[in-house]
This record gives C-alpha cells, sequence and structure tokens, in this order.
C-alpha cells in the first residue's frame, strides 16, 4: 500500500512540474503574439526523442476567422534548406558526393570561376556566387521578365563572383539551387522526389509538401505582413495586409517546404535516432561549421544556420521567413519548433526563453536571450552599463557581434528602431575593430534621421575595411543629401 502510494504521489508531482512547465511556456508564447502582433502560431516541443508539447494558438486565416490547429500548415520557408542539407548529407553517407570536391565533378555548363567552388562551400554560404534572387521579381519572388530558368541560369553565369571563394560569408539562394541540381544529377530523380521518399514517407511527415501561395494546400495557413506603405504612399499606421509569394520549383531547396511543428518535431526526433543517417558520425558533421581559407570557423554549419557552438548547452537550428523557426540541444535532448503566419515575428528571438521551461540552465547560457528578459525590464537604453557589470560579474558572459548584429536587425524589420539603435551602438562598444559593426549602426542612425553620426560610422567602417563598398555609396549618399 505504501508502494503505491508513493508511486502516486511521484505521478501527481511529475504531472504538477509538466503542467508548470507548459504553462509558463504559454505565458511566453501569449506575451510574445501579443508584443509582436502574430495573428497565429504552432509550437511543438520535444524532450527526451518524444513530443512533450504539442499546442496550437491565434487564428490560422483572419479573413474566415479559422483558428490555427496542430494540423495547420504553414510555409516554412528557408527552413527548407535543413533538409536539403540532410540530403546531401545522406548522399555523401551513400559515396555519390564529397563535400571537399569540387562542383564541376557534379554539374556541366559552370562559368571557369565557378568549377573549383566545392560542394561545402555551397552548403555554408562561402562560396561567392551571385544571387539569384536578383533575378526574380523582389515582390512575389517570381521567375519575371526572364520567363525560363535556362534564361535565368544563362544570365546567372554571366555575372561576376561577389567576392573571392572561401574568403566571405554571404547568405545567397543560388547556392542551394545548385545543391539541388547536385541532388538531381546524382540521384537521377527531383530534389523533391527525393525528399518525399527519402525524409518525409521515412518520418510519417503526412502534412508536409512543397508549394507557395500558387497552390490550393488544403488547412494552410496564409502568410501576413504588416505594412505602412501603399500606392507610393506612406500611411500613419501600419497595415496587416496577405504576403504573396512564389517560390519557382527550379529555387525550392532554398524555400519552398510547407508543415506543421509536429511534423518538424517527428523529422527532428527521426534525425536524431538514425532513421536518415545510417551513421551518428554523419549527423556530428553535418552540425559542425566549415572552414574559411584562413582556417577560421564558418557562421553556418552545413545547412544549418543558427549555431549556438559554447561550452554548454550547446544548440543549433535554422529560421525561414524571419515567421519561422527551430532550435535543437542536442546534449539536453531537447528541441524547440515554432511556425506563426506572420512575416516580421522573428520567433528565434524567444525559443531560448522557452528552452529555458524545461532546462532553466540554458537560460543562463545564451547571452541573447539573459540580455533581452533584462533589458525588457531596465531599458534597452542601459545596454551597455549591463553588459559591462554582467561581464565582470559572470567572465563566460560573451555575447556574439553576428548574433548581436543579427538580432538588431531582426527588430528593425519589427519596427522596433529605438531598441535596434541601443543593440548596434552595444555591438560597436564590444567589437571597436569591427567594420561590420560600425556599417550597422551606420544604417540604423541614417534611419533615424542622424545623418551626421551615420557618416561618421561609416568613415570609420571604410577606415577598417577600405574594401567596404556599401559604406562608400552610402556615405557619397549621404554627402550628397545633406548638401541639397
Amino acid at each position: 500500500m505504501k508502494k503505491l502510494n508513493l508511486i502516486i504521489l511521484l505521478f501527481l508531482s511529475l504531472s504538477t512540474f509538466a503542467q508548470t512547465e507548459s504553462s509558463n511556456v504559454d505565458e511566453i508564447i501569449n506575451r510574445e503574439m501579443k508584443e509582436r502582433r502574430i495573428p497565429g502560431l504552432q509550437l511543438a516541443v520535444v524532450q527526451n526523442g518524444k513530443i512533450v508539447l504539442s499546442r496550437s494558438y491565434g487564428l490560422a486565416n483572419i479573413q474566415d476567422n479559422i483558428p490555427v490547429k496542430n494540423t495547420t500548415i504553414f510555409p516554412i520557408n528557408s527552413n527548407t534548406k535543413i533538409f536539403t542539407g540532410v540530403s546531401v548529407m545522406q548522399l555523401v553517407e551513400q559515396g555519390k558526393i564529397e563535400l571537399n570536391s569540387p562542383i564541376k565533378n557534379y554539374l556541366d555548363d559552370l562559368p571557369t570561376e565557378w568549377q573549383k567552388i566545392t560542394v561545402d562551400q555551397l552548403l555554408t554560404h562561402i562560396s561567392g556566387l551571385p544571387e539569384i534572387l536578383k533575378l526574380l521579381d523582389p515582390l512575389t519572388g517570381n521567375i519575371g521578365p526572364l520567363q525560363t530558368e535556362t534564361a535565368i541560369w544563362g544570365k546567372l553565369k554571366t555575372l561576376p563572383l561577389e567576392f573571392k571563394t572561401g574568403e566571405q560569408f554571404s547568405y545567397n539562394q543560388t547556392n542551394y539551387y545548385l545543391l539541388g541540381k547536385i541532388i538531381e544529377k546524382v540521384t537521377n530523380q527531383s530534389f523533391s522526389n527525393n525528399f518525399e521518399k527519402k525524409q518525409f514517407e521515412i518520418v510519417g511527415m503526412k502534412h508536409t509538401l512543397f508549394g507557395d501561395s500558387r497552390d490550393l494546400i488544403p488547412n494552410f495557413a496564409p502568410t501576413y505582413r504588416y505594412k505602412n506603405f501603399f500606392d507610393g504612399k506612406k500611411t500613419d499606421a501600419d497595415k496587416l495586409v496577405n504576403n504573396y509569394t512564389e517560390f519557382p520549383d527550379f529555387t525550392r531547396t532554398g524555400a519552398g517546404i510547407n508543415s506543421t511543428a509536429e511534423d518538424m518535431a517527428k523529422w527532428i526526433i527521426a534525425l536524431q535516432s538514425g532513421q536518415l543517417f545510417q551513421k551518428s558520425s554523419t549527423l556530428n558533421l553535418m552540425w559542425s561549421p566549415s572552414k574559411f581559407d584562413n582556417g577560421n570557423p564558418t557562421n553556418w554549419a552545413r545547412g544549418w544556420g543558427i549555431t549556438k557552438f559554447r561550452k554548454n548547452h550547446k544548440a543549433i537550428g535554422m529560421s525561414g521567413g524571419n515567421r519561422s523557426a527551430l532550435l535543437i540541444y542536442p546534449e539536453d535532448n531537447l528541441a524547440i519548433i515554432v511556425l506563426t503566419n506572420l512575416g516580421g515575428s522573428a520567433p528565434e528571438d524567444f525559443l531560448e526563453e522557452i528552452a529555458g521551461c524545461y532546462n532553466p540552465n540554458i537560460l543562463k547560457a545564451d547571452p541573447l536571450t539573459f540580455l533581452r528578459k533584462n533589458l525588457r525590464a531596465i531599458g534597452f537604453n542601459k545596454a551597455i552599463d549591463f553588459t559591462e557589470k554582467t561581464k565582470k560579474e559572470n567572465p563566460q558572459f560573451n555575447p556574439q557581434e553576428v548574433e548581436l548584429n543579427d538580432w538588431a536587425y531582426r527588430m528593425m524589420a519589427n519596427n522596433q528602431q529605438t531598441e535596434a539603435l541601443e543593440i548596434f551602438k552595444l555591438n560597436v562598444h564590444l567589437f571597436p575593430k569591427s567594420w561590420n559593426a560600425y556599417d550597422s549602426y551606420g544604417e540604423v542612425l541614417l534611419n533615424s534621421g542622424n545623418k551626421n553620426m551615420a557618416m561618421e560610422m561609416y568613415k570609420k567602417s571604410i577606415q577598417l575595411n577600405p574594401s567596404n563598398e556599401n559604406g562608400k555609396q552610402m556615405l557619397l549618399k549621404i554627402e550628397k543629401e545633406i548638401k541639397e
């Protein structure tokens, strides 16, 4: 009888703990949805190889007042790239692709200066290739006046490299367009069929498929966005509008998959349990950075753009369309997936706070989440003082330049100009030898109307990097505006 009572007590304790976790998650989600004005959201949490939480919030379709359900399908945009990364690594396992092989081994009709670019350099965005998006319609993403893939490919090959291969990072859709071509060449099937057979069907992803705004997708959550510029006029207030997007079929290795949070959670479980790879070493290799020519690690792992290679609570993940994101914590047996129907909602900002509901130590390990949580309370104008104080108290507190820069740009996209300004200012303070930090700070100063100080930042950026062509152009533009 005593043993039975002990079991009941243990069960009740675990149940209460789980309820507390989910209640804390609800609090975070409801707060963020309110502040970011997110119409609808889907969440899944994976812990110890199981989906421990799957919830839906708000409206999937505002026009018809349709609520989000667990089966509502969301575009995942650039999260598609992690599926491309898995496909490439599956072929690496099979000996059909070598990461360090030049792409000329797999593709014909390449310009001479492209031929030595490696598969790995495509995966990690250090190829220097020209951007295919520049040849697509900037508003819809469709193929525009060039009409056909053949015409776009012909034009793309005439464009120069943006930088010397292997020396810089530049997020670029051309890289994943070519990876799709390589997958098709070595498998003798379309990349979409490859993904379906080698990933979707193995996992049992019944609500995952390719498509865009042109396709009739059942249970689909259309994407919305706030705008304040219509018909050549700026409005006093933002207005929520439908966001129409086309992903030409030949570019869909970069963006084009639609899914649910539960399907994504199942995929993560399959990925970590050995259902998609034959060897655990393949997963470890995929989740490792490549290297620039100078030996420094790349910002990206192979297909994965959010990389937190810290001492404790390593995390890796991806975001897409500034409206869907996921993070996996391999050492903590934890993963968080959030999909929304609002472009610009940037859920990657609060994923770690949700993870902290399941492991509080994760919050302490992530400088950005720690900063965001505290600056919300004390004010972003105290960012520098608070950071310096925290660094003295905790020598392991070490915000990274790229993370701060990306966070500030996300705030800019979400019309949080004042907050973004303070974080760019913090980045310059922490990284006074970074030309890019000054360039970014100059941009937000210019957006806020402070032309004189923006000029100072661009001048400093050019001084640190005389090859900063963007800085030079912006400086000329500001000087011209001041004279006029």
